[in-house]
């Protein structure tokens, strides 16, 4: 558990940018305690209660940083957090756990956590690790978000959900927006249709993977259909790719 602070009636409001934290716990009292500390510190907070639903929430929405337990069901954190790294992201994440051993630590922190706080904690400790965890990432999300990824006259930007060819925005639906920025973090490797669907639907979805078909379909009709050169290209037997032929 969370060991309690007193409240500064002052110091609400001081956070004046809302970033946005997940907090991936299953013990519904810590993570409500957090969420309520949390907000009252000016932050924005989404709780999922187990390593699933945090795997889906991180695909679905961009976080400034996650507040991640070791031990849950479904999927643990650690396991999380290997999905995360492996998937190029870097949000700042801390790990909550009630262990203390040094093992623990260590594999954290070798597989990409930025911290690791052990419960129970102090929650002004907890606070200043946040912060320290935000301000060491600034800089690098700014430079990423500015730059976005580019492939020829394609160019995709994550911070803000546009799309380019050329100098025409394109729209695509979030899960089309998804499948393409995986294809972009990937250019040249040609992907299977059972590692899409496992990165972009969750390696929990148990359709059919013609989905990945399909979705193809959709994006290529808006990212190739009337311009050159094409770029996303079918490898029979084996997958897609994402490349410029010339």
């Amino acid at each position: 558990m969370l060991k309690g602070r007193e409240k500064n009636p002052d110091k609400r409001g001081m956070t004046m940018s809302k970033k946005r934290i997940l907090v991936v716990e299953d013990e519904e009292k810590i993570a409500r305690v957090l969420e309520l500390e949390l907000e009252y510190e000016g932050y924005t907070v989404i709780k999922a209660r187990d390593g699933l639903e945090g795997l889906q929430k991180f695909r679905e929405e961009k976080w400034d940083l996650i507040l991640l337990d070791i031990m849950l069901p479904g999927m643990n954190g650690v396991d999380l957090l290997k999905r995360i790294r492996h998937s190029g992201d870097q949000t700042p994440i801390i790990m909550l756990t009630a262990k203390d051993e040094i093992e623990d630590k260590v594999t954290g922190l070798d597989l990409g956590a930025n911290d690791y706080v052990t419960k129970p904690f102090q929650f002004e400790e907890l606070m200043a690790r946040i912060r320290v965890a935000l301000r060491s990432s600034k800089a690098p999300v700014e430079e990423r978000e500015e730059e976005g990824m580019q492939l020829a006259d394609l160019k995709l930007n994550e911070a803000t959900h546009e799309v380019f060819r050329g100098k025409d925005a394109l729209g695509l639906t979030a899960k089309e927006f998804a499948l393409l920025a995986y294809f972009m973090k990937n250019q040249r490797q040609v992907l299977s249709r059972e590692q899409l669907l496992d990165h972009v639907w969750g390696y929990d979805y148990y359709g059919d993977t013609n989905i990945v078909d399909v979705y193809v379909r959709y994006v290529r009709n808006k990212v190739d259909k009337g311009y050159d050169p094409q770029l996303l290209h079918t490898v029979r037997g084996v997958g897609y790719v994402l490349k410029d032929p010339r």
